[in-house]
């Protein structure tokens, strides 16, 4: 299959597969947050509700060869790369249905089929990762592009700093997508970081840069095309800044006391769904019914997914060990 076309075509169609994503993500995220509070879901949980945009634009950008890399805040990522939500819930529930067999749980999706490597757990952990699968397309020949999703707390990391470093230096074919939401957990942006112009960094390293609005989606998509486009073009990598927001805390545990109710519910007013679906019935490239039907599917995708990981079995204790070790060859 060829790689996607650098041109966006806002059409119909084409508004309608976005607006249909969109919903995928933020009702699927809702049902992960409801799940959670009745204990079907345990462990860490950290929801992209309000940062839909970035995944879904990113996303039109990368065809089926390439590879994703991304943060424990990833459901969203999993979902649009084509990861089965079934499979991805399973996960989260634990059993062994799950994309990871139920071992991974939230934070550590994967899935080796749809070139989706992670869910890392660490802040950064997935940068050095996506270098390596860029680097081994280069030695192998493959004309693929790596896309790499972090937060702007991972500007602190060295993991950051190493991986610019050796993409520029090796110049590696990996599309860097920051997902600046201004908060790295519970610490404002402008209270950890004396530069908070993220893209800012990246062009220090000689890495073309550039910000783009990360709640408007079809913003992220023309950006993530140029970007890509410019990747297999000059085998170069390339920065993106997508200044985007969580309406939810930072994850399940967080009581969320270092930010106002206002400013959540300023930026709620400007989302990517209310922005998107705004604009779409003002020209009307979709309608009311449409609307209605996107929202009928997702809720009936969603329905399956919740039955196929209640259906799911629990892994065997005989098997606790498996993959822990190196088999032992006869």
């Amino acid at each position: 299959m060829n790689a996607p076309s650098q041109k966006v075509q806002l059409n119909r169609a084409h508004c309608r597969q976005l607006m249909h994503q969109l919903l995928r993500i933020r009702r699927f995220e809702e049902k992960c947050a409801e799940l959670y509070t009745q204990e079907k879901i345990r462990g860490f949980l950290h929801l992209y509700i309000g940062e839909e945009a970035v995944a879904v634009g990113t996303m039109q950008a990368l065809g089926p060869e390439d590879a994703v890399v991304a943060t424990y805040r990833e459901h969203g990522h999993a979902l649009i790369r084509g990861v089965p939500a079934g499979a991805i819930l399973a996960e989260m529930y634990g059993k062994q249905e799950g994309c990871s067999r139920g071992r991974g749980g939230s934070m550590h999706l994967f899935d080796a089929a749809a070139r989706f490597f992670g869910g890392n757990a660490i802040v950064g952990g997935g940068l050095p990762v996506a270098a390596g699968l860029a680097l081994a397309d280069k030695m192998q020949g493959r004309p693929h592009v790596t896309a790499c999703y972090f937060g702007e707390g991972a500007a602190a990391e060295g993991e950051f700093h190493e991986t610019m470093n050796l993409a520029a230096l090796w110049q590696l074919p990996v599309l860097f997508i920051c997902e600046n939401n201004l908060y790295a957990m519970g610490t404002a942006l402008n209270l950890s970081e004396s530069q908070t112009d993220i893209s800012a960094k990246a062009a220090s390293y000689n890495i073309a840069s550039e910000a783009v609005d990360g709640m408007n989606v079809v913003d992220v998509e023309v950006a993530a095309r140029r970007a890509a486009a410019a990747i297999r073009e000059t085998g170069r990598p390339y920065f993106l800044e997508c200044r985007t927001y969580r309406f939810r805390a930072h994850s399940m545990f967080d009581p969320q006391l270092y930010r106002d109710k206002d400013e959540v519910e300023q930026w709620k007013d400007r989302g990517p769904i209310a922005r998107f679906r705004e604009w779409t019935l003002e020209t009307g490239e979709l309608r009311e019914e449409d609307l209605a039907e996107l929202e009928e599917l997702v809720a009936r995708e969603i329905a399956d997914a919740v039955s196929f990981a209640e259906a799911g079995t629990w892994e065997p204790v005989e098997d606790l060990t498996r993959d822990v070790g190196a088999e032992r060859r006869q």
